[in-house]
């Protein structure tokens, strides 16, 4: 915990000691132009810049945990690069204007006492309300990068009240502090820290989504160091360098620490007074004015006792001047804080929990309810998986695959009220479940998901290659029905032919490599081949569309047709001996209509007959085919999404067949833009209610 609290610590203590410094200037140039009476305004003025901080943070807390897991991690990660660049611009600021703070505020406050009470409150309330605004978003991004609160908010605590203590002992002349070495060292050690949160913001931005390389990982130590070990959480908590990293936030970190740092440096290089002009300005800062300071450290007994008319008035009138001050503070915190409390609050960072086949779970208590984050530490000597499950359904709540023995990951989950355990299954071992825990209290919690064996497949996958055997025998007949058209020079029967036998094709989910290599044979298109459509290598169907649309030949294209159905024949012949791995089949109800929107619906695959339409039908049939093989599956783990699926298959369906009038198709370059448009987003809508499938049909060791 305390190396997560050292960046808090430093802010809060930097901060505070310069908010502290402000307030004792505005206090100091009151007293000594006799105006205590006025103080109540700058407390007023404080205590509501104080509110406003608090509430920030509140606000911040509430929005981020209201937000979806990935717009989060964008949040933050805005967040995060807006923090580096307040603490950046607040170190600079500092280092330049240090030694004229206490005349610059001298100035404004003597301004506003010409003015009235509510300037004076305005004055004190910026002047401090800066340094909150930034203490409170610096803060709450520290937390952010540490992954729980307890350790940034005591360090904060901390350095605050080690702030406030230093102003008072500055204020009182008990104490002096050269200012502008403190500030100078403390401002290079906020710098280093602002390179690892600047590094950690964009981390949060790539997976949020919004910047790209997310996987591009220019370190991944995380086989070969612990990053729950004592010296991998000191580098992570006081200069937010991890275990894996991307190589944007390894250049990130270096450039901003090179070009910050360098400017800073130089910056001090500058001679800008002699040495006890300096020292003079730093003990001016620590303590306005000498004659500011002694009214406040020493006041006389008569200016102690005597009221002033019209001045000071009794101690019921100065309890009401308090009223407002508490009430700015009081109010926003209090609204701030029921807010958070009916949204569930911010999630409780859990302990280490340890995976192992001795000793599966141990460290799991009963954790709060809400978004939990698990450090999931490998104590075996065996790379295992770890799901969180319901013990009474093994509904699997949150995973993790392949923890390499001695690492530690975060696994995060939402959790309501109900039975929870965990189920560690080492590889080429046993699984092991852990003792069940039970977490009282309500809140939203992500709905678990069904594991899935690999024999669960074994019915669907059958019967997938049934529906597959008999649609290739089909194909070989049409196929030799679209030869022997060819061999006898009837090119408008081979046109017609050429369709039927394609559209057969293309509705057997004929998708990424499932035909091996034969898919390039019979279906492979002219892009990337040296001599284009005239290339050797182009054959099978498009070879053949191009030359039957372009006026090919019978004679050309006989020896073209002959290649392919003896391609056919050969992929009928392998198909039953060829592998096929389970885990494609639900990903194969995806990746069809990706083709589809991808090569049918550009036109990228028209070789002339303008038959994309068509084909896009026929993928479609192919996809119908494989929900159907695996509804019974879906249907256990998200009815709903069946109902949403045929919906979209529906509407789908419908404008395709718009397309098709009479005997013939509308090619996809004439259909008018709307159409189109509405055509496209309607695949699309249906590529986006499919994704869930393949992860709702993985196949999970915890059962």
């Amino acid at each position: 915990m305390w190396d997560d609290a050292f960046p808090s610590f430093l802010i809060g203590l930097r901060e505070g000691l310069e908010a502290g410094l402000v307030v004792s200037i505005l206090v100091a140039t009151l007293v000594r132009s006799d105006q205590k009476h006025r103080l109540p305004q700058v407390w007023t003025g404080v205590l509501a810049a104080v509110g406003l901080s608090l509430s920030f943070g509140a606000v911040l807390t509430f929005t981020a945990h209201s937000l979806p897991t990935t717009a989060q991690e964008a949040f933050g990660g805005a967040l995060s690069i807006i923090a580096v660049a307040f603490v950046t611009a607040m170190v600079f600021w500092m280092r330049r204007n240090a030694r004229n703070l206490s005349g610059e505020i001298r100035d404004k406050v003597n301004a506003a006492l010409a003015v009235g009470a509510g300037m004076l409150v305005l004055t004190s309330f910026l002047a401090v309300g800066r340094e909150g605004l930034e203490t409170a978003l610096f803060i709450w991004t520290t937390a952010q990068t540490a992954g729980s609160t307890t350790g940034p908010l005591i360090g904060a605590a901390v350095g605050l009240v080690l702030a406030t203590g230093l102003c008072w002992a500055l204020y009182r002349r008990v104490l002096r502090i050269n200012l502008t070495r403190f500030f100078t060292w403390t401002g290079a050690g906020l710098i280093v820290i602002a390179a690892g949160v600047l590094a950690y913001g964009l981390r949060d931005l790539q997976e949020g989504g919004v910047l790209p390389g997310a996987h591009a990982f220019a370190v991944d130590l995380g086989g070969s160091v612990d990053a729950n070990s004592w010296y991998a959480t000191l580098v992570q908590g006081v200069f937010n360098l991890t275990t894996q990293m991307t190589w944007l936030q390894i250049a990130a970190y270096a450039a901003y620490l090179a070009i910050v740092m360098t400017l800073f440096v130089r910056g001090l290089r500058t001679p800008t007074a002699t040495p006890a002009a300096t020292a003079a300005a730093a003990t001016a800062a620590a303590a306005p004015t000498p004659a500011a300071a002694e009214p406040a450290a020493a006041p006389t007994a008569a200016a102690e006792r005597a009221p002033v008319a019209g001045r000071r008035p009794g101690g019921a009138a100065r309890a009401r001047r308090w009223v407002v001050p508490t009430a700015v503070v009081a109010v926003p915190a209090v609204a701030a804080a029921a807010v958070i409390s009916a949204s569930g609050g911010k999630p409780v960072a859990a302990a280490t929990v340890s995976v192992s086949p001795t000793a599966c779970g141990a460290g799991f208590t009963a954790p709060q309810p809400g978004q939990q984050t698990f450090q999931m530490h490998n104590t075996g000597k065996q790379t295992s998986e770890v799901y969180l499950i319901d013990p009474s359904s093994n509904a699997v709540y949150g995973e993790i695959e392949g923890l390499a023995p001695g690492t530690t990951r975060a696994l995060t989950a939402t959790l309501g009220s109900g039975e929870y355990a965990w189920r560690c299954v080492p590889t080429g071992g046993t699984a092991v479940t852990s003792a069940a825990v039970h977490v009282s209290g309500g809140g939203a919690v992500a709905k678990a998901v069904l594991p899935l064996a690999a024999s669960d497949l074994d019915a669907p996958l059958a019967s997938y290659k049934a529906y597959v055997n008999a649609g290739l025998a089909v194909l070989a007949t049409e196929t030799a029905k679209l030869t022997s058209d060819l061999d006898s020079g009837d090119l408008t029967a081979a046109k017609a032919d050429w369709l039927t036998a394609h559209l057969q094709y293309s509705s057997l989910g004929a998708a990424y490599g499932t035909f091996s290599d034969f898919d390039k044979k019979i279906n492979g298109r002219a892009d990337g081949l040296p001599g284009g459509v005239q290339d050797p290598d182009f054959s099978g169907f498009h070879r053949l569309e191009y030359g039957l649309w372009h006026g090919g030949s019978a004679q050309s294209l006989a020896p073209v047709g002959s290649r392919l159905l003896s391609d056919v024949t050969g992929l009928q012949k392998a198909f039953p001996t060829q592998d096929f791995d389970p885990t494609d089949l639900p990903l194969r109800t995806h990746e069809i209509l990706e083709n589809t929107l991808q090569f049918e619906l550009t036109a990228d695959t028209d070789e002339g007959s303008g038959s994309n339409l068509a084909t896009a039908q026929a993928n479609l049939t192919g996809t119908q085919e494989l929900l159907a093989v695996l509804r019974p599956l879906i249907a256990k783990r998200s009815p709903s999404l069946l109902a949403t699926v045929d919906a979209d298959i529906a509407r789908v369906t419908a404008l395709l067949n718009t397309a098709h009038q009479g005997g013939g198709w509308t090619p996809v370059q004439q259909l008018d833009p709307d159409t189109r448009t509405t055509l496209n987003g309607a695949v699309g809508q249906l590529l986006e209610d499919l994704a869930p499938v393949p992860d709702l049909l993985e196949i999970r060791k915890s059962a």
